[in-house]
């Protein structure tokens, strides 16, 4: 696809949205429902899809892919009219008699650039809000999920508007060329590196953006938890996916003690979902292409294999692996793992834990496996995150009433539920005040002592 053909995709997009299809909420709905029955009817395409992408058991694939996406879009449905409406807002004395409120207005054209790891929910996630905000859409699925990025280009010209709503495959040169051109909000989800690249092409056109990216989302466990309960939440939030997720648990911090206790039982945890072998497992998925696997290969050499450590090239398959005896400034600290590998850190305590963790970028995610409320509070008030998790991981980001983003280095914007409709909507400020009967005299000029006691009295007031 050249740049003329993306920029005539745009542009006609674009003049789809300036005649006004997109704003009823008849229109809305029906995309929404469009997109519900294009996972529910062709769902052995998508379960294929992912297989053929991510060798994900289809089971995997609607919990962490379809079901999700069928959350939001029931969500958005349910509340649409709500979000939509008009929100009245009180207006001080002086302004009275009048009405003021605020105006949720689609932004115009969306462009929505979505990863390989969850290829479903993290392009429909964002076009699900996009659309029910009343936005033309263009989306950009992950060329490293060819299959799943073809399944999106033969099925949504099915289902979807295709006057307002568009696919876009390709690469390097596809994403530049979209990138080239105006758009009224650009929404990425992937790594930092690329992250910045999107932001500074949307600079060149004032673009407003939402970046969901990753970093090393942290995780610290104490011995006032059930280890072994905590041991299996962690080995499936940690493995799930083959550890390619966003906001797994990056790397574990732990006392000596704790450590020696949790790490065995990781093992026990990874052996009862997996199989004593887990490359024999259907449920265990594998790492996306070649170079991603020799980057994790590598990370291998920076600690002590505890569990795990086993690897297939030719399969792409590294074991769930847990590493211990790891420096602070090896490798596989360094950067975000995106992998099934954790490191384990060892820490004097919570408070040990909480200032290396205030030390490093804010992460995506921050879990505390704790049951003691001043540990809590601890890490509340001493780190910064996207969110936080106790007890649990990964789970906090399919609740639909929670925004999900990123802080920092880890990303910016939110999405999910009304925070979604929220991003994709230009919260206008309106005023209406009738000309009679007028209530301004006191501001206007000449000014006098007596406007001079009033005004200097409303500051009073406000004060």
């Amino acid at each position: 696809m050249t740049s003329d053909d993306i920029a005539g995709i745009v542009a006609e997009r674009r003049r789809a949205f300036d005649t006004g299809i997109t704003k009823p909420l008849k229109w809305r709905r029906a995309q929404l429902e469009g997109i519900r029955r294009m996972l529910t009817e062709r769902s052995a395409e998508w379960e294929a899809a992912l297989a053929a992408d991510l060798h994900r058991p289809p089971t995997e694939t609607h919990l962490a892919d379809i079901n999700v996406v069928l959350s939001e879009i029931a969500h958005a449905l349910k509340h649409l009219r709500r979000w939509a409406a008009p929100k009245r807002v009180a207006l001080p004395m002086a302004l009275q008699p009048g009405r003021g409120y605020v105006l949720r207005e689609p932004l115009g054209v969306v462009l929505v650039i979505s990863p390989w790891n969850y290829p479903v929910q993290l392009l429909l996630g964002p076009v699900v809000a996009a659309l029910a905000a009343g936005n033309a859409v263009v989306m950009k699925p992950s060329e490293l999920a060819p299959a799943t990025s073809a399944a999106f280009a033969k099925l949504v010209p099915q289902y979807l508007d295709a006057r307002a709503v568009a696919v876009v495959e390709g690469a390097v040169p596809e994403t530049t060329a979209l990138l080239e051109q105006r758009f009224d909000h650009i929404f990425y989800t992937g790594g930092a590196r690329v992250g910045r690249i999107v932001a500074r092409a949307a600079a060149e056109h004032l673009t407003p953006i939402s970046l969901e990216l990753g970093g090393k989302s942290p995780l610290y466990v104490d011995d006032s938890v059930d280890l072994a309960a905590a041991a299996k939440r962690i080995a499936w939030g940690k493995f799930l996916n083959a550890g390619q997720t966003c906001v797994a648990p990056d790397y574990l911090l732990a006392t000596k003690p704790v450590a020696a206790k949790l790490v065995p039982l990781i093992g026990d945890a990874v052996a009862e979902l997996y199989g004593s072998d887990a490359q024999a497992s259907g449920d265990y998925s594998r790492i996306v292409n070649p170079a991603r696997f020799r980057v994790l290969d590598a990370m291998l050499a920076d600690g002590t294999v505890a569990v795990g450590g086993g690897t297939d090239a030719d399969d792409k398959y590294i074991a769930p692996t847990v590493l211990t005896e790891v420096a602070e400034d090896a490798p596989v600290m360094q950067e975000e793992i995106f992998g099934p590998i954790l490191p384990v850190i060892e820490v004097d305590g919570h408070e040990d834990a909480v200032r290396r963790i205030a030390a490093r970028e804010k992460p995506l995610a921050l879990y505390v496996f704790s049951n003691r409320d001043d540990v809590r509070k601890a890490f509340l008030r001493g780190t910064s995150s996207g969110a936080v998790g106790f007890n649990v991981a990964v789970v906090q980001q399919t609740v639909i009433g929670l925004p999900f983003g990123g802080v920092g280095e880890s990303g910016m914007g939110r999405y999910r539920g009304e925070a979604g409709f929220t991003t994709f909507s230009n919260e206008k400020a309106v005023l209406s005040k009738p000309l009679a009967p007028e209530s301004l005299t006191m501001i206007f000029p000449p000014y006098t002592k007596r406007t001079d006691g009033f005004v200097r009295g409303m500051l009073r007031k406000l004060s």
